[in-house]
């Protein structure tokens, strides 16, 4: 699978966000080394849900579910810089023992760290739309991504995306339609309500407040 859903921008990182990475990285950060090996029992010592979350931005909300469900474990991926290293130190000042952050390309990671049938739940909150048609080659979910999710979600596990771009949205939902692997857990139209776990983002409800839409789509694996 050659997917490359992202480009790596020159953001400005803060001090404060480097500091985060020689001070917090050796507790939270995993590192893509070919030892790497994501299951619950590897990272936390038991056998709890294992919840992986792409492109989690700043970590925000991935922090906020992290702290309101202890007993499971969280793996957020990130490629921006930035963004892991402010998740570092929400994860930090949140005293979390129950989330692990790697900096690199998710497709990769899932690929060649994440064994079949291991993971409870999939989360992709607003990934890039890439609007232009000549670009759709580029959005991370699409046929090729989605089966290797299933095949690394334990039998009953979830994949769960939320966009607030409507042709995007629709995008999704004709994917996961298309194809009898997958379990839809929403509506007739294909969109589910958005889930009490799935805390609301500060771009989120400024979107909401200007008028946009935001759909989530949940399926579960056959």
């Amino acid at each position: 699978m050659t997917i490359r859903s992202f480009v790596l921008r020159q953001g400005r990182i803060t001090a404060g966000q480097e500091r985060a990475f020689a001070e917090h990285w050796p507790r939270y950060g995993l590192d893509a080394s070919d030892a790497l090996r994501l299951d619950a029992r590897a990272l936390f010592a038991d056998d709890r849900d294992l919840n992986l979350e792409i492109g989690f931005g700043n970590g925000e909300s991935l922090v906020q579910m992290a702290q309101a469900t202890p007993d499971a474990g969280y793996i957020g991926i990130e490629v921006h810089r930035p963004g892991v290293g402010h998740a570092l130190l929400a994860a930090a000042a949140a005293g979390l023992d129950n989330l692990r952050l790697i900096h690199h390309d998710a497709v990769a990671i899932l690929r060649d760290h994440v064994a079949d049938g291991t993971l409870a739940r999939v989360q992709i909150y607003f990934p890039d739309p890439w609007p232009k048609a000549r670009h759709h080659k580029r959005r991370i979910v699409q046929k090729p991504f989605t089966d290797l999710i299933w095949r690394k979600l334990r039998a009953g596990g979830e994949i769960h995306c939320a966009t607030d771009w409507a042709e995007y949205a629709e995008w999704m939902r004709d994917v996961f339609a298309s194809d009898d692997k997958w379990q839809n857990l929403g509506g007739a139209d294909g969109y589910a309500p958005r889930p009490d776990w799935r805390p609301q983002t500060k771009f989120e409800r400024r979107g909401e407040r200007l008028g946009h839409g935001v759909w989530d789509l949940r399926y579960r694996k056959n």
